[in-house]
């Protein structure tokens, strides 16, 4: 009888072993999601920043130049594949900065994913890299939304590429402005179609805290030193300071012919 129980025990003991290593297993995948996440984004964020400085440095940007110091908002993808939503990849990843409209301070970044559409710019299939500006208030609105559709929910138009083009952009009224360069080449790029979803899961994997679009711009709740280098580069282009540029801790400076918000209270987008 005793060696009937002694052979259950044995059973049971190793059983509830994996049990429990399985379950131990599993509370870690978690761990391990949000690790991979927070490197994704932080790779994104250093792929966004080479992106901006090759815009910024190439002779026939003139017009990106001279737009991109009245953004309210910059939106960055280092690399979008044409066809790769085809395979759920969604076209490919974003991050989005915001000028406070109260100190000039660029804010941010908040991740997106971005695709589902026929971009206007024939790529074949090769990978591109696409920067959107947000120019009007309406238009870093939309893309504090968890998902937004460019030209049906926000106006959007393609910019103007090459020496001399800056002058056309004198009496050019619309909520954000598209560029891109693909093979080496710039252009404007018709995005009409494209759909615009925030990354909850690198957001939050970013921060190490569970953090929104709204609450990064408009409430302030949430910052990373490791976003110092995109938001300088972005600054230095726009004008403006970074919230960890020390030499500018309360400089203000309002975007190229934006009128000072006459109530001081209401954060960037508020009305």
């Amino acid at each position: 009888m005793k060696g009937r129980q002694s052979r259950r025990i044995t059973k049971v003991v190793p059983a509830a072993v994996i049990v429990f290593v399985l379950a131990a297993l599993g509370a870690l995948v978690p761990v391990f999601a949000a690790a991979d996440d927070a490197m994704n984004a932080r790779h994104l964020v250093e792929r966004a920043q080479q992106t901006l400085e090759t815009f910024s440095q190439a002779r026939e940007m003139d017009a990106f130049r001279n737009l991109v110091k009245s953004a309210r908002g910059v939106f960055i993808a280092p690399q979008i594949l044409k066809g790769a939503f085809i395979v759920g990849a969604a076209g490919g990843s974003g991050v989005f900065v915001v000028r406070d409209s109260l100190t000039g301070r660029w804010l941010g970044p908040a991740f997106y994913t971005i695709g589902e559409a026929s971009f206007g710019f024939q790529i074949g299939g090769s990978a591109s890299e696409v920067v959107l500006l947000a120019m009007t208030d309406r238009g870093v609105n939309a893309l504090l939304e968890s998902s937004i559709k460019l030209g049906a929910d926000v106006g959007v138009a393609a910019g103007p590429v090459g020496m001399g083009a800056a002058a056309s952009t004198e009496n050019l009224s619309v909520d954000i402005v598209s560029f891109l360069r693909s093979k080496g080449l710039f252009g404007g790029i018709s995005v009409d179609g494209a759909v615009v979803k925030t990354r909850s899961d690198w957001n939050d994997a970013y921060y190490g805290v569970i953090v929104t679009p709204v609450d990064l711009f408009r409430k302030r709740i949430a910052g990373n030193p490791h976003s110092a280098g995109l938001l300088a580069v972005v600054s230095r282009m726009a004008g403006g300071s970074s919230p960890f540029d020390r030499s500018m801790p309360n400089q203000e400076k309002k975007p190229e012919g934006v009128d000072k918000p006459a109530d001081a209270s209401v954060p960037v987008g508020e009305e």
